[in-house]
């Protein structure tokens, strides 16, 4: 992955130069340049990197040794801010790559964090839900001890193997222990549930983010006549790779706006309908059986369905999965890339040449960014979104609606009662009593 990111960072940094030197001068033209390229050289390594090993003793009474990382990139706004991933795959070189590009979408996004990155390598999948809190919540002692978890400091959030439920350990161990006397220590990680101090629509906001990023591209007629599509996310066909939080939200929120999810692909099995997969009856087979495969709606496969003929390819599960070896058979003409770092450089630079368009992580991943600087900016002012604004909301859409009914009543000089939709009466309740 350090290569992929490096060769990003290196095909950028001499646009960078020649940008910033239109705009800031310091002195002469060399002393500008030298001062742009020292800058640029700070922002590439990672700031801070700890392993942290501990034991656990296991349920079977097995003494295990755990290992884990956190990694911050950049402070140059705090506090930094990353997600907490749990994956045998991970290293430190990995950790770093991770926090890296988490830097760039904050900043490409304009939320005040610098980036960082954690894990824990391990698979959840061989641990009881007993012996993952307890994993859990020793890591953050250890990150507490070494000054790598605080709502000013490094804020953690979910990430891959990861969700609500470790989230809410991290936060109820670090408000109970060094976190103790600060009023705002709920701040000190996000993704948590509603409960605990998180907000409503977290768990969707990766899919979201990137299926809004997506349709921006969609809508361009220039970038459609350069991938020969009609502009628009309606018919469009739709490939994932991966149905967790990500692939499950994402398959969500295309199929709602009329396009053809046709294929799904998983660890244990792949789903193929070319008429489209229905994703509500999808996500209860899941919830219902634990996996996609076997699922009715849809004809269970073996083969790579990253190669099968599609508008639209979405990798939302490992790095790298498009490289020189495969990038042949690729027959997609938009690839998002939902995860991180899933093309080789040499993939990249082959596609470009077939007009492929590829949509970038850094602007796909910024859903969850957003969404977990509210949830941030909520736990520091101590007040719920709308609490200082409903009442102002309120007599604003009366009025409103109030000048409407006045409106029509002189135009046809008759009596015309209100009927509000039932999407605004859900959204509003107060006005249905109101006008009732």
């Amino acid at each position: 992955m350090k290569d992929i990111v490096n060769y990003y960072f290196n095909k950028a940094a001499p646009i960078c130069e020649e940008e910033c030197l239109k705009r800031i001068r310091i002195g002469s033209y060399e002393k500008s340049l030298q001062m742009i390229r020292g800058t640029l050289g700070v922002i590439k390594p990672c700031n801070n990197v700890i392993t942290i090993s501990f034991p656990i003793r296991r349920e079977s009474g097995d003494i295990e040794t755990i290992t884990g990382f956190r990694s911050q990139h950049s402070h140059h706004r705090t506090p930094t801010k990353g997600g907490l991933r749990f994956s045998e795959t991970i290293d430190v070189g990995t950790i770093d790559c991770l926090a890296q590009i988490n830097s760039f979408t904050c900043s490409l996004i304009d939320v005040p964090f610098g980036g960082a990155k954690g894990g824990i390598k391990i698979n959840p999948a061989n641990y009881t839900n007993r012996e993952l809190e307890k994993i859990t919540r020793r890591f953050t002692v250890e990150l507490g001890k070494k000054g790598f978890i605080g709502p000013g400091v490094d804020v953690l959030g979910p990430d891959l193997g990861t969700g609500e439920q470790e989230m809410n350990w991290i936060s109820d161990t670090y408000r109970n222990t060094l976190g103790s006397q600060d009023l705002n220590a709920t701040a000190c990680v996000t993704g948590k549930s509603q409960l605990m101090g998180g907000i409503h629509g977290r768990e969707s906001s990766a899919g979201k983010g990137l299926y809004f990023t997506t349709a921006h591209f969609l809508d361009n007629a220039d970038f459609m006549k350069i991938v020969r599509l009609i502009p628009g996310v309606y018919n469009k066909t739709v490939i994932i790779q991966g149905y967790g939080n990500l692939g499950k939200h994402t398959c969500r929120y295309f199929s709602r706006d009329g396009a053809k999810v046709i294929g799904i692909m998983e660890k244990d099995a792949s789903l193929y309908n070319p008429d489209g997969i229905d994703h509500q009856a999808l996500q209860d087979w899941v919830e219902l059986t634990g996996s996609i495969k076997d699922f009715p709606g849809a004809e269970t496969t073996d083969r790579d369905l990253l190669h099968e003929p599609c508008d639209i390819l979405i990798p939302c599960a490992v790095e790298r999965v498009i490289t020189s070896d495969n990038v042949n058979k690729i027959q997609a003409k938009i690839i998002v890339e939902g995860a991180n770092c899933t093309m080789s450089p040499m993939a990249y630079e082959m596609l470009l040449k077939r007009n492929v368009l590829v949509i970038p992580d850094i602007i796909v991943n910024s859903g969850s960014v957003c969404s977990s600087y509210f949830e941030w900016l909520k736990n520091m002012r101590h007040v719920s979104f709308g609490r200082l604004t409903f009442k102002y909301a309120r007599e604003a859409n009366e009025h409103l609606l109030n000048s409407v009914q006045t409106s029509i009543e002189t135009l046809f000089n008759t009596d015309c009662p209100i009927i509000l939709l039932q999407s605004l009466n859900r959204r509003c309740p107060v006005l249905q009593r109101k006008i009732l």
